[in-house]
């Protein structure tokens, strides 16, 4: 190959190179509709504190600030200096399409990432690990308590059968359609439980069904129940359960198959763990994290 062509190939590959960056912002249908429109709207359920709540006309909590360090990434990336952020309250129920069809660009209140979740929307990285706890009143039935506290032998036919007279004809109830509504229903299934499940749109009207005495335990994110009860004039006549039954890491819900995005996401969370910025956030909102959630933190963050 003589001089000229090779030059030539080497500005060609040059070129390339220095397009790479534009090409792929282009293929993301969510940095589009953000660099046309301004804006970067932040979806987020209201009832979720301290993870995300209405706070006025904008949002607050552990995610809401998470999704604004995300807010700060494309401002540098696109070159928006004016960016605007925008706060759009949804129903759980609605929350998944409202990311799937483009009403909000990323759902900043975190959910446990499923392969059905996943036929409709993308996920980032972890940003909390949930712990699934029960919320009972003082009064509950002792061998429920017992039963629900692990304080029953897990082995061969009397297990099941102890298991069974402790958790059957009771009244339980989950957030609609959620992780956790599958979680019990299994449960239920494989024990072969005869009991009540009762579904709800809010966890406000879970702890309150057990408050009045409708239901004799609320499974739900331990977080959230503590952060419920302390809200609740009746406080002092429930409390949430020691024992965890199930971990999971939970993510911010992204548009399916919109990886260019997705990568932003997770650099600016990436970021944030490796700088000791989310560790502030965290204890702001949280509390301090022990040795095990700290560990959580460096397992989360990708390398550069």
């Amino acid at each position: 190959m003589n001089e000229q062509p090779r030059k030539t190939l080497g500005l060609l590959l040059a070129a390339l190179l220095m397009l790479s960056p534009v090409l792929a912002s282009a293929s993301s249908i969510t940095l589009e509709r953000v660099r046309a429109s301004n804006s970067l709207t932040l979806g987020y359920l209201p009832d979720m504190a301290p993870f995300s709540s209405q706070q006025g006309d904008k949002a607050g909590g552990y995610a809401i600030d998470l999704c604004l360090k995300v807010a700060a990434q494309v401002k540098t990336e696109l070159g928006l200096a004016d960016l605007q952020v925008r706060y759009q309250p949804l129903e759980e129920a609605e929350s998944i399409s409202a990311v799937s069809s483009g009403k909000v660009d990323i759902l900043c209140t975190p959910a446990p990432e499923t392969l059905t979740l996943r036929k409709q929307v993308s996920f980032s990285l972890p940003i909390y690990t949930a712990g699934l706890a029960a919320l009972v009143r003082e009064d509950a039935n002792e061998t429920l308590l017992r039963v629900l506290n692990g304080e029953v032998a897990h082995s061969g036919p009397t297990w099941r059968a102890t298991i069974n007279r402790g958790l059957a004809n009771h009244t339980y109830v989950v957030t609609k359609g959620g992780a956790t509504e599958a979680w019990v229903l299994d449960k239920m299934r494989l024990l072969g439980v005869i009991a009540t499940l009762v579904t709800v749109d809010t966890h406000e009207e879970g702890v309150e069904l057990v408050a009045e005495g409708k239901a004799d335990a609320f499974f739900s994110e331990r977080i959230l129940l503590q952060n419920y009860l302390a809200k609740n004039k009746e406080a002092g006549e429930m409390m949430v359960l020691e024992r965890i039954f199930e971990f999971a890491p939970v993510a911010m819900a992204l548009e399916r198959s919109d990886e260019d995005f997705r990568l932003l996401v997770d650099t600016a969370l990436s970021e944030a763990y490796r700088s000791g910025d989310l560790e502030k956030i965290y204890t702001q909102h949280l509390g301090a994290p022990g040795d095990s959630v700290k560990m959580l933190f460096k397992v989360y963050a990708l390398p550069q």
